[in-house]
């Protein structure tokens, strides 16, 4: 018991560190592919600007309109950031890292994302700003549609291993990675990661040409700052669950000879796999228009919905007459 806790504030007190110093990643990274320097004036190559805007956001004014519902105004932020956080509950991160093997980790993620919608559906309602509350209202409408999506998108995995346990699902990709079955399966699980995480260019909630920031209009400070975390865990969080539940997880890959495999820690693999697509999220945000609200919720029932529903069905046909197999946990 002691273990896991202190398991659990060593991986609690790394993931915050990640998140700010994915914004320098994330400036880096686009300044590159842009064909410019990106911050670099703030210690080595500007690895110190995450600092720099931290300090700048904690100097602000803890600003609370008088307006506002107070009490549900400061739990929004609290609210957003901690869903997230309780998510990587569930996340095997090596083959002896992880703080829980629960049997319905799988379910346990998916509600994690669930509810943390209220967070954002609440800071619009309790900003009583008619921008806040549209955007709450999008971001109410968007996650709700693609958590469904989401959830049809990883059965198939659950199909093929008969187990909802995260750290069973790894193991059970040691023969093949399930991307190789399930491409469908990963590509609609990650467009609706990306609708869920409000990242461009699907972050209609916060469009600042239409809603001035949206759901959180209102917020500065350190409940900004909330805000800002539970954005950037999102995506690592989409990440690390897509190399759990299509990528292997934590296992290298199976081409490499297992002697130049096994050199290199479990959690290396995984960590690179994670930046991976975390790189992959980055450079979306660089390449693609935001569309219309509309034209992303008929995106999300007219294209993602039936292929979500084609790759469950094709993926039990297939399980059922043995052409892909699994192991029953």
């Amino acid at each position: 018991m002691i273990f896991k806790i202190i398991e659990l504030s060593i991986i609690l007190a790394l993931l915050i560190p990640i998140a700010a110093m994915l914004v320098w990643v994330e400036r880096r990274l686009i300044g590159i592919w842009q064909d410019r320097l990106g911050p670099n004036r703030v210690g080595p190559f500007g690895i110190l600007q995450s600092l720099a805007d931290l300090l700048k956001i904690l100097g602000k004014d803890e600003f609370t309109p008088k307006f506002a519902d107070k009490a549900i105004f400061i739990a929004a932020p609290v609210i957003a950031a901690t869903t997230v956080l309780m998510s990587f509950v569930v996340v095997p991160f090596s083959d002896t890292i992880g703080i829980s093997d629960l049997n319905i980790g799988v379910l346990f993620f998916l509600a994690m994302t669930s509810l943390a919608v209220y967070g954002v559906v609440l800071a619009g309602w309790a900003s009583k700003n008619k921008y806040a509350l549209l955007g709450s209202m999008r971001a109410a409408a968007q996650t709700i549609s693609y958590e469904v999506f989401m959830g049809l998108s990883v059965m198939g995995v659950v199909l093929i291993t008969g187990s909802f346990n995260l750290r069973d699902i790894v193991i059970a990709q040691q023969d093949g990675w399930f991307i190789q079955s399930q491409i469908i399966g990963f590509v609609v699980f990650l467009v609706a990661g990306i609708a869920e995480s409000h990242r461009l260019p699907f972050d209609l909630p916060e469009a600042e040409t239409e809603l001035t920031a949206g759901f959180h209009t209102e917020y500065s400070g350190l409940k900004f700052a909330l805000f800002f975390l539970g954005e950037y865990l999102g995506v690592t969080l989409i990440s690390a669950m897509s190399v759990t539940l299509f990528f292997g997880g934590y296992l290298p890959p199976g081409f490499l000879p297992s002697e130049w495999a096994n050199m290199i820690p479990s959690l290396i693999w995984f960590i690179g796999k994670v930046f991976v697509l975390i790189m992959f999220f980055i450079l979306l945000r660089t390449s693609l228009p935001r569309p219309r609200f509309d034209q992303l919720l008929e995106f999300g029932w007219k294209v993602m919905l039936p292929l979500a529903l084609f790759n469950l069905l094709l993926t039990a046909v297939l399980k059922l007459t043995g052409i892909i197999g699994g192991v029953h946990a």
